[in-house]
C-alpha cells in the first residue's frame, strides 16, 4: 500500500515546468524532483500548500492511495 504523487500529472495540465514550479513554491529542484519521482517519505504541508496554490489544485489531484507497492 502506497501513496503515489501525480505531481506530473498536475504539471503537464497547467504546463509549467518543474523549475518554474520548484522557484514558485521555492523548494530546490531536487526535492520538487524526488517528489515527481515518487521517492518522497513524506511532505510538508507548507509545501502541498504552496504547490496546490501554484497548480491551482485540490491535494487530492496531487496524492493517490494505491494498493499496489511503488518501487522505491
Amino acid at each position: 500500500m502506497s501513496i503515489k504523487v501525480n505531481l506530473n500529472v498536475m504539471m503537464a495540465k497547467r504546463n509549467i515546468s518543474a523549475g518554474e514550479l520548484a522557484e514558485r513554491v521555492d523548494i530546490t529542484p531536487a526535492n520538487l524532483s524526488i517528489l515527481k519521482n515518487n521517492k518522497a517519505r513524506a511532505i510538508r504541508f507548507s509545501t502541498l500548500e504552496a504547490l496546490c496554490r501554484e497548480l491551482d489544485c485540490q491535494p487530492g489531484d496531487l496524492l493517490e492511495y494505491t494498493d499496489e507497492p511503488l518501487d522505491h
